[in-house]
């Protein structure tokens, strides 16, 4: 899922082209992706676009009259930028916004169709979309730590809450995690104070760089790849790979669709954590130390 660094840049991009332009047509190809029916969405039409911005990890396209046009990308959402009267791609198209400049279009990769488009109007129905996590590029170290202890989890979890902080998501708690020299198991209240500061600082900087990074790879484009495993990522998607700290293997936590990625080195004191599924079933092989991977 498109996490803060991607969405923040999209909003920028997509301000920079259209910002202050009519929004000529509204294309709906999947109805499905369209989760509202009032206003209904041709009333778009005709609108000038005021400018795009990130709530969480959705982005708010704001026009005329107060409405506000929510997307949220879901795990394979991704938007296009293309030119005046170019073809739509393919089965994976859900909406096209036709601008004066080119055309934003909506797409989703896959079957599972949960990707979502909602239209409201006013400040009121937006709050709605907003679960209120703390915008931490924009909060102080006291606000981030009663954000972090007011709940106790796993600092995976922590991270990763869009109740708590805002645009996190799996690859860039694994980056920041990383970085802190923390586990993803730790729960918060266990934290000290110094583990604590390390980690607000670990996600400042995490964010920011990425963003920054990412920024500069589309320059005056749109961000054409779009994805959670990143070259020059630390240990996210990295299974295996030695960690660019250490030299460890990279190892891995497998629950469902997801996965936390971690070096036990760096992070765990040497600890090889449990996979749920895997170490159940290899039970006394299953390597406790790096030591034994090794």
């Amino acid at each position: 899922m498109p996490e803060l660094p991607d969405v923040t840049v999209y909003t920028e991009r997509i301000g920079a082209l259209a910002s202050g332009t009519l929004l000529q047509h509204v294309r709906i190809v999947n109805p499905f992706v369209l989760r509202t029916a009032v206003p209904p969405i041709a009333s778009l039409e005709g609108r000038r676009l005021q400018g795009a911005r990130r709530l969480g990890k959705r982005i708010v396209l704001e026009f005329d009259d107060d409405l506000h046009l929510v997307l949220h990308l879901m795990r394979a959402g991704r938007l296009r930028w293309l030119s005046p009267g170019a073809k739509l791609p393919g089965k994976m198209t859900l909406a096209a916004l036709d601008f004066e400049a080119g055309s934003l279009v909506f797409t989703e990769a896959g079957t599972k169709r949960r990707a979502s488009m909602h239209l409201v109007v006013g400040d009121a129905a937006l709050a709605a979309f907003d679960a209120g996590g703390l915008e931490v590029l924009e909060a102080d170290l006291a606000t981030f730590a009663a954000r972090l202890r007011s709940e106790n989890h796993t600092l995976k979890r922590s991270l990763t809450a869009p109740h708590l902080m805002s645009g996190i998501g799996g690859a860039y708690s694994d980056e920041i995690l990383h970085r802190a020299r923390l586990s993803p198991i730790a729960h918060s209240k266990d934290l000290g104070d110094d583990e604590i500061e390390r980690l607000y600082h670990a996600v400042r900087d995490v964010l920011t760089e990425w963003t920054v990074r990412l920024r500069d790879e589309t320059g005056r484009g749109f961000p054409e790849k779009v994805t959670a495993f990143r070259k020059g990522m630390a240990v996210h998607g990295r299974f295996g790979e030695p960690c660019p700290v250490c030299g460890t293997p990279v190892q891995r936590i497998v629950y469902a669709d997801t996965e936390t990625n971690y070096c036990p080195r760096c992070q765990t004191a040497g600890r090889v954590l449990a996979d749920r599924a895997l170490s159940r079933l290899l039970k006394s092989s299953w390597p406790r130390s790096v030591d034994e991977l090794e």
